[in-house]
């Protein structure tokens, strides 16, 4: 899918319930401060990345904000990654970090999830999206989409590239996604021009390394 139309997916919900009964011996974490200590965080990144971290507006619905999607042939498509996502999403504080990466050639948006992707239903989308057209209404020509597989990470993952046919010009985005444990993870990366940053990116490998260290830390934090 282009850029506008992958949208970010909101953060995802609070799971931590209080019970009663038995006691249970240790110290209770909230599910939002594992995944701060998972998240990479500045230090993480070369001198010079722009880090932020984004915060979600409580209440409000998925892509808030955004654009409409464009209409697709076949139908579904410009959002079909990211509506497996919010199809089984956890949602409220905790439920998710969320935060970008910006290099001289590319930014860089990464989630952690508390809970796990389906990513049975994620491959499906993609090869049912493998190839399509998007446009604005029914009388326009329709701008061809192509997504294919994205080698260079685990095999337990997967990662795509989406790329853009506009009058005679590609335009690519990437993205990746993977479970770690009960936890998920999944970045979308933009091919985004800005001297004024001094850290420099090459898409899509620049990319695929903040994905991996991700994942790593993930592992070393869960």
């Amino acid at each position: 899918m282009s850029g506008r139309a992958l949208g970010a997916v909101a953060a995802v919900t609070a799971v931590l319930l209080a019970g009663c009964g038995s006691t249970v011996s240790g110290v209770a974490t909230w599910p939002g401060a594992t995944l701060d200590k998972a998240a990479l965080a500045a230090g993480d990144f070369p001198p010079g990345v722009q880090y932020d971290r984004i915060v979600e507006q409580l209440g409000q619905p998925d892509n808030s904000g955004s654009p409409p999607s464009m209409q697709t042939r076949p139908d579904g498509c410009a959002n079909a990654l990211t509506n497996v996502i919010a199809e089984s999403a956890e949602r409220g504080p905790g439920s998710a970090v969320k935060y970008t990466a910006a290099y001289n050639g590319a930014r860089i948006v990464m989630t952690v999830l508390s809970w796990p992707l389906d990513m049975d239903k994620l491959e499906a989308a993609a090869g049912r999206c493998a190839k399509f057209e998007t446009y604005f209404d029914t009388r326009s020509k329709g701008i061809p989409i192509t997504t294919t597989e994205l080698p260079g990470l685990s095999d337990d993952a997967l990662a795509y590239q989406q790329t853009m046919q506009l009058m005679g010009s590609a335009s690519s985005v990437y993205m990746a996604f993977q479970n770690v444990g009960r936890y998920g993870v999944f970045g979308i990366a933009f091919p985004t021009l800005d001297p004024s940053i001094d850290a420099k990116a090459s898409l899509p490998q620049t990319f695929l390394d903040v994905f991996a260290k991700q994942t790593v830390k993930i592992r070393q934090a869960t």
